[in-house]
């Protein structure tokens, strides 16, 4: 079996810390780096948060760097409403036993990427902040991008009425990214909005009773609250594990080809991802965007990967 080598650029964040879980376990992938980036919480929090996850899972031999603590252009906000204070608040995590790395993210994703013998998957499940910079430092890395996919935008927003919290957060280096020409695959709001753990699933994933299983059920539960309180869901969106369901298992997926514009201009519509779903504008196609998901399908992975630990 050829193995998927692939960066994971992140803001644990309940979703990125179970995206992370399901890939650890994968035999399709081989995980190269861990990158954060400031974003549900303050970079440090988000680092730490991605090395008590690497403990959990013991990815002790995959570095983690702290990436960018600001965005390009604007002014940084988090989201502790929904993550709580920590970025990853509900269980009880240890303290890390291992501090992140000296390399700031950006130069570990362009070393990370250069070094590679094979084509390197990127997966930002955070805004894009560290890809934005990476691909302004060292534009030669574009070749040996084979994709990226992210967790990201849609034709609706969450964060304002028409921006996703990712891409809103840093809107400059999205478009940056877009504008690429890396092939890049879109989980927006539109298909992860589709995979809620509801009460049953979270009920599932607690009667597999493991340490992991215990530690994503207790994550489930707050990320179910919260996301109840604030958009009155029953059930939690796991929105960044939707970007390692695709490289495990991308027939659980319907997608479409198309364009994706970022407003960086509007005074109300700032993050805004402008999804030419038809095909109006002519543009040329620059996106695989995600729109229909094998819900029960996409659960009997998660649940199978959650048994392995």
């Amino acid at each position: 079996m050829t193995t998927r080598k692939i960066i994971m650029d992140c803001d644990p964040g309940h979703d990125d810390a179970i995206a992370i879980i399901l890939a650890a376990v994968q035999p399709k992938l081989e995980i190269l780096g861990i990158t954060t980036v400031s974003g549900n919480a303050e970079i440090e929090k988000t680092t730490d948060n991605a090395l008590k996850i690497c403990d959990l899972v013991s990815l002790h031999d995959v570095i983690v760097s702290k990436g960018a603590s600001e965005p390009i252009v604007r002014l940084r906000e988090t989201a502790p409403g929904i993550h709580g204070d920590s970025g990853l608040d509900g269980p009880e995590l240890p303290t890390p036993s291992r501090s992140w790395s000296d390399e700031h993210g950006v130069d570990t994703i362009i070393r990370l990427v250069k070094e590679s013998k094979e084509p390197v998957t990127i997966l930002p499940t955070g805004p894009l902040t560290n890809i934005g910079l990476a691909l302004t430092k060292a534009p030669d890395i574009k070749d040996n991008i084979e994709e990226i996919v992210l967790m990201g935008g849609g034709t609706f927003g969450n964060w304002t009425p028409t921006a996703e919290f990712n891409i809103w957060a840093d809107p400059e280096a999205a478009r940056k990214v877009f504008e690429s020409g890396i092939p890049t695959v879109v989980m927006g709001l539109d298909i992860t909005h589709q995979a809620l753990a509801t009460t049953e699933v979270i009920d599932q994933v607690n009667q597999i009773d493991n340490r992991v299983s215990n530690i994503v059920g207790e994550l489930l539960v707050f990320f179910a609250s919260t996301y109840k309180e604030m958009f009155d869901f029953d059930g939690a969106p796991v929105h960044d594990v939707l970007t390692v369901a695709y490289l495990v298992a991308p027939e659980l997926f319907k997608m479409k080809d198309v364009n994706i514009v970022v407003e960086t201009k509007g005074e109300f519509t700032a993050g805004t991802t402008s999804v030419d779903l038809h095909g109006v504008t002519g543009r040329e196609v620059n996106a695989k965007f995600g729109v229909g998901l094998d819900v029960e399908g996409f659960w009997k992975l998660m649940i199978d990967a959650l048994k392995k630990y």
